[in-house]
């Protein structure tokens, strides 16, 4: 794991984070998320899709350049402006639907239990009132749960599959319309039954999704509506707008839309830009006056006056003013702080690691099972949670005397928990007036309202109570999270990170005399240091914090507690998100890769056995390689068959070490010019055997200058090569490594296309006579291309010809096979690619570089097997 990378493995042995072992082969890569042993990491799987960030700058996107003007550019860009703003629209409207709902059905629920419950205290019959508590929550939970047996990929809070897609990676259906109707109805229904989960993080990925699919003005889902729009008919463009879906529902979620652009940035996105800067601002900014309007409106009836900004508000801190003493934080304090994010990383180190290994349990036993267990599962988990939240409520608590100032201490938060609330503020269980029971206003309240008691409650919380209900709620939330249910972490982390500040405040208050501190900022540090630990972000954690305070003054203190905790954190294991990430095998980059990968060259992480297609080659060979090979993209090579003997000679070595004379370069390119200016002469099918008689004798070198000849070959016509024999595994070595000379990339979606339209010429014609397609025709059924293996194709003649070649990239980014590691990782990530030829320098295609080439396992394989060979 990438956390213990430089630490010794008894340093975080007791939290199982050494489960790497040294000795796995480069073999085991091939694995598809295989594990050895239970304690082995899952290996990258090699069936994810990558996006393609690049342009494919063939024909017909040409012919789309040719027509474009200054004119056309600014609708393009006025356009894209329009639905930046109408994501963040329709997220905050989504943000809204949830928030009003869940806040129905909790009324509903805590209205009843708790008439119920003031009834049963007199009468002795409270075990109706835990009959009626587990009625409503084992209702709402098993809702959620066949929601997720609908489209599996809403389980969870989703912000894994989001960063995965961010960083380029293709998930099966994260962004689908039917994914976000199972996420937003499941959340509220798992929030609604009392499950400690949130659904902050689930509004970040139905963000996503909205941004995914709104410019597409289609639905895989609701096949029968569509419209004809032309714009944002690619990948690049779609992740920008999930980058903007993204901030939206942070933005949403915590009212920080800053912190919700810096959360898009820091997170996923490798490709960035100014202009994309402030178009993800502005969906930000959109998301949360939406919401904020709608909120203020409903709630107190006064549209306009936007006094609710987020989902999740941390009210206003300040000391009251009777109290001359007090300060929100001192420069004292700092230690505090420092100390504070040192165990906050101790105990998100440990959360993730025991959430780690309930995860690896769930895929190795429940998840193989049939889909009921998964239901079962979190029938028992609710079962469990609603038990020990009501028998600690009524048990375990303390009456506390309430403050004199009233129920909240601000008067700032009245606004946040009205009074008009069944379950707001205070709970008095079983306890005589002017007290109230500690325990109960904690579990027996919302999440978002306890965080508002702990951090704002003038009143006193046990220290015993804060022990016990951070103990119960710490093991609680980590078997939650990663049940069959849409789940966030964020509210979890912030409340039991919350009770550990408030914790610590109240022993240094009454136990070390320090007076002077104010409760409701070591809760709030306390709050920030956990989910520091547990989620190990840092930048955008800062400012969406800072945001929900509304206090610039907590930015030092959150700033320094977020970076200790991240730092104790990751010399034991990987923040939450990441480890899940790595459960599921995904191919993600990190920003960067470690210094001695530069060790290795583009020719040691390189795929040499390459599947490639000639320019103009006969459907028959088309078919067969797509039907027999799940590459999603094809080199484009003619065969060097001058050079082909002295290869096979070992005289020409184009893979590790480059050694070339001139006179052999002019020697070719003379050869190549000649050899493509003959056939033009010939029909198409005495091609390959003209090819064959002038590729045998050697001319001698010319004496033109060097890049005049490299300028005049880039005009020459593709050789009309089509071997009746796709590239087959019974190749001998010589056939599958003979030299190739590289003209392009050709996708797999592209070649389907031309078969499923076509668009092909017979053998007695001219490629000229081939049918031409548009941009908008190549991009019509874009992001969803038809499967080969499902297509008809037996009204097509296999001995027809399919010219690639306007088709095709013509001008990919390339890289030569000596460049270093850390250069074709930072071209790779940075330009958001999805292939990288690796051409050496007579411009003959030895090898391609996909994303599982710059994984950080398959890396450390291969750098472990250069050892070997030093």
């Amino acid at each position: 794991m990438a956390g213990c990378r430089g630490s010794p493995c008894c340093c975080c042995r007791w939290c199982c984070c050494c489960g790497e072992r040294e000795t796995r082969t480069p073999e085991e890569l091939t694995i598809l998320g295989e594990t050895q042993e239970e304690e082995d990491e899952i290996l990258p799987r090699k069936d994810y899709e990558s996006l393609d960030y690049d342009r494919c700058i063939n024909d017909p996107y040409l012919e789309v350049l040719e027509t474009m003007d200054n004119k056309k550019g600014r609708r393009y860009e006025a356009v894209k402006w329009m639905t930046v703003f109408a994501i963040g629209v329709c997220t905050g409207l989504v943000g809204l639907f949830v928030d009003f709902f869940v806040r129905l059905f909790t009324q509903l629920k805590f209205g009843v239990v708790q008439t119920s419950v003031e009834e049963c205290s007199q009468k002795g019959c409270l075990a109706l009132s835990l009959l009626e508590l587990l009625g409503f929550n084992l209702t709402f939970v098993f809702l959620a749960s066949l929601l997720v047996l609908i489209e599996p990929v809403a389980a969870g809070s989703g912000i894994p599959e989001i960063k995965c897609y961010l960083n380029g990676v293709k998930v099966p259906g994260i962004v689908r319309l039917r994914t976000l109707l199972c996420k937003v109805l499941g959340v509220l229904f798992s929030v609604a039954g009392g499950l400690f989960v949130g659904k902050e993080g689930p509004m970040i990925h139905s963000g996503a999704v909205v941004g995914a699919g709104l410019p597409q003005f289609q639905s895989i889902s609701l096949r029968k509506i569509q419209f004809n729009f032309p714009y944002f008919r690619s990948d690049r463009d779609k992740r920008d707008f999930v980058s903007a879906g993204a901030a939206a529902g942070v933005a949403a979620a915590f009212g920080a839309p800053i912190g919700g652009t810096l959360f898009s940035l820091e997170e996923g996105s490798s490709f960035w830009n100014q202009r994309l800067t402030w178009k993800v601002l502005f969906c930000s900014m959109s998301a949360t006056f939406t919401l904020n309007f709608f909120r203020s409106g409903v709630q107190f009836g006064s549209w306009g006056s936007f006094q609710l900004p987020g989902l999740l508000s941390f009210g206003e801190f300040k000391c009251s003013d009777s109290d001359k003493k007090c300060h929100l934080w001192t420069a004292m304090d700092l230690g505090f702080f420092v100390v504070m994010g040192v165990i906050g990383g101790l105990l998100g180190a440990t959360f993730n690691c025991l959430n780690k290994r309930l995860a690896k349990y769930r895929m190795r036993n429940v998840h193989p099972k049939p889909k009921l267990v998964r239901v079962l599962e979190s029938l028992l988990v609710s079962l469990v949670t609603t038990v020990v939240v009501f028998v600690a409520s009524m048990v375990l608590g303390e009456c506390r005397e309430m403050s004199s100032a009233g129920q909240i201490g601000n008067g700032s938060v009245q606004l946040q928990v009205t009074s008009e609330d069944v379950n707001s503020s205070i709970k008095t269980f079983f306890c005589p007036n002017d007290t109230y029971n500690d325990m109960a206003t904690l579990f027996f309240n919302p999440q978002e309202s306890a965080i508002l008691q702990l951090f704002h409650q003038d009143g006193t919380f046990s220290p015993v109570t804060l022990a016990l209900f951070f103990i119960l709620y710490f093991l609680l939330a980590c078997w939650t999270y990663g049940i069959s249910v849409p789940s966030g972490l964020f509210v979890p982390s912030l409340l039991c990170g919350a009770a550990f500040g408030r914790l610590v405040a109240n022993v240094l208050k009454s136990y070390i005399g320090l007076g002077h501190i104010y409760s409701g900022t070591f809760a709030l540090i306390g709050a920030a240091a956990f989910l520091g630990g547990v989620v190990r972000m840092s930048i955008s954690l800062t400012v969406i914090l800072i945001e929900s305070t509304n206090e610039i003054t907590y930015g030092l203190p959150i700033m320094i507690t977020l970076m200790v905790a991240k730092w104790t954190g990751d010399f034991f294991n990987k923040g939450i998100y990441d480890i899940h990430v790595g459960l599921r095998g995904v191919p993600l980059l990190e920003w960067e890769t470690e210094v001695e990968m530069d060790k290795l060259r583009a020719s040691d992480i390189m795929e040499p056995n390459l599947t490639y297609v000639y320019p103009h080659t006969r459907i028959q060979s088309l078919v067969s390689i797509l039907r027999t090979t799940v590459h999603h993209a094809f080199p484009v090579v003619t065969e060097n068959r001058g050079n082909e003997r002295e290869f096979m000679k070992g005289n020409q070595l184009i893979s590790n070490n480059i050694k070339f004379k001139k006179s052999s370069i002019l020697t070719r390119a003379g050869e190549q010019r000649k050899r493509s200016q003959s056939m033009k002469s010939y029909p198409s099918s005495e091609l390959r055997n003209m090819c064959e008689e002038h590729a045998a004798p050697e001319e001698p070198a010319e004496k033109e200058d060097l890049l005049q000849q490299m300028l005049e070959r880039r005009y020459t016509p593709y050789p009309n090569l089509y071997p009746d024999q796709s590239p087959s595994e019974d190749w001998t070595m010589e056939e599958r490594f003979r030299p190739l000379t590289f003209h392009g990339l050709v996708l797999r979606s592209q070649l389907v296309t031309l078969l499923v339209r076509g668009v092909c010429y017979s053998e007695s014609q001219s490629s000229a006579s081939q049918p031409r397609l548009s941009y908008a025709e190549m991009a019509e059924d874009y992001p969803r291309y038809p499967d080969i293996h499902d297509l008809d194709l037996t009204l097509l003649n296999p001995r027809m010809i399919v010219d690639v070649t306007p088709y095709m990239n013509p001008s990919p980014f390339t890289v030569s096979p000596n460049t270093h590691v850390s250069q074709v990782f930072n071209l790779f990530r940075t330009m958001g690619l999805r292939h990288l030829p690796v051409v050496n320098a007579v411009g003959e295609i030895v090898g391609i570089i996909t994303r599982h080439n710059l994984t950080y396992e398959f890396l450390q394989a291969r750098l472990r097997q250069h050892y070997q060979t030093l």
